[in-house]
């Protein structure tokens, strides 16, 4: 049994499972909640600030997006050739590590066919990927480069098919929003479904006490209890939310993503942060998510203020794709999605049409609420009149960002 009290084992507990119900819950892309498993759905358009689905969505590419069941057996993943365009197909299990990324910087651009099979399912050979646990989430992205590649990007993301057995959909949860009874009823739930890691028994022995894994029963929990397992809750959202996709500290005003994210081994509490405020995350190898230190609580920054960063001309981020600086309005929960604005522009990056460099070759974007200057347009991230978030992501990072030796520039007020 759990050698904590209840308290701290019900805030243990919602950290643990929050992954699990977000998950399960997700309206992913805008999707229904009655899209068949073991079949893939195209988003056929760049998400706007309309978007409320998904918290930190980004504006670079395009998202194809299924929720597989394997306990009726494999299921096939097909890419089609993507060329020199980026392409990944995100495989993420229950718990939202990603076991498997398919693509360009894995397999390649000359697409091909996979064999998705369960944890203990019987399988073999070179295209063969075995998932932990049987529910796995897909999540591809098809890099597009504006408007006018819409069209050819749609074209890859057709190729793009799964196919599997039918298999029914499990019963929506509580979310986190709810009671702590229907929010641990669900999460029994869930982890019935997907067993833990066995390099999770030491923190199942932790939260024993709330009887998650052998039938859970909130009617046995005292008054008093249930005011102990209340309290341990609201510590638990409080740490949530004092999280994210960073790393502990900033550097230059920029904060750089813990090793874990995407990938989270034992780490429970980063897990719960990025399931709140960054679920989907890629690990670093894939892409890399930096947050600007902004001069507000919460590292937020002043859209009434006229903001610049300059990047010199020997010192652009080192990539083997694409980089991104995506602006965000928060929420009160800890989120954060597109803000409106008059050229409907939320990222500005190596693509951006009519970004401009400066005659010796160094390159400035100025970000706030008012226009920066006549000819400065193409170079402008336009912000609301209010606070605001910014996120740097960088796909296919080199190994100089990667390991700390490139560092972005700081982010100034003009």
């Amino acid at each position: 049994m759990s050698s904590v009290d209840l308290k701290t084992a019900a805030k243990e507990a919602w950290l643990y499972v929050l992954p699990l119900v977000e998950v399960a819950n997700a309206n992913i892309m805008g999707l229904g909640p009655d899209t068949p498993l073991n079949t893939i759905s195209h988003v056929r358009d760049l998400v706007d600030h309309r978007f409320r689905d998904i918290t930190t969505p980004n504006n670079d590419t395009l998202y194809s997006t299924a929720k597989i069941d394997l306990s009726e057996g494999p299921v096939s993943l097909t890419l089609p050739p993507s060329g020199e365009r980026y392409l990944s197909l995100a495989l993420m299990d229950a718990w939202t590590n990603n076991f498997a990324i398919l693509g360009t910087r894995t397999t390649g651009g000359e697409g091909g066919t996979f064999t998705l099979i369960g944890p203990t399912a019987a399988g073999e050979g070179p295209n063969v990927v075995r998932a932990p646990t049987n529910q796995v989430w897909a999540l591809a992205r098809i890099l597009i480069d504006g408007p006018p590649d819409l069209e050819a990007a749609r074209a890859v993301q057709s190729g793009i098919s799964i196919q599997g057995p039918a298999a029914p959909r499990p019963a929506p949860v509580a979310g986190r929003s709810a009671s702590w009874a229907d929010y641990f009823a669900g999460a029994a739930r869930l982890l019935a479904l997907n067993p833990p890691p066995a390099t999770d028994q030491a923190q199942l022995r932790r939260i024993a006490a709330l009887g998650l894994t052998d039938g859970f029963d909130p009617a046995r929990f005292s008054a008093s209890q249930a005011a102990e397992i209340e309290a341990g809750i609201a510590e638990a959202v409080r740490e949530a939310r004092r999280g994210g996709l960073g790393g502990a500290s900033f550097v230059d005003g920029w904060s750089y993503p813990n090793p874990a994210i995407g990938d989270f081994g034992e780490n429970y509490l980063f897990r719960a942060a990025v399931a709140l405020s960054g679920l989907a995350a890629l690990p670093p190898v894939e892409a890399m998510y930096m947050r600007a230190q902004g001069n507000l609580p919460r590292a937020l920054y002043d859209g009434t203020r006229t903001w610049r960063i300059h990047f010199a001309a020997d010192r652009m981020i080192p990539v083997d794709s694409f980089w991104s600086l995506t602006l965000y309005e928060p929420t009160d929960d800890g989120q954060y999605f597109f803000a409106d604005n008059p050229l409907g522009r939320y990222s500005i990056g190596d693509r951006t049409p009519g970004l401009a460099h400066n005659a010796d070759g160094s390159l400035d974007i100025w970000i706030g609420h008012e226009p920066p200057g006549p000819g400065l347009e193409g170079n402008w991230l336009p912000a609301p009149d209010g606070p605001f978030a910014l996120f740097m992501r960088a796909y296919m990072p080199r190994a100089e960002l990667r390991g700390g030796r490139y560092r972005l520039p700081p982010v100034e007020a003009v």
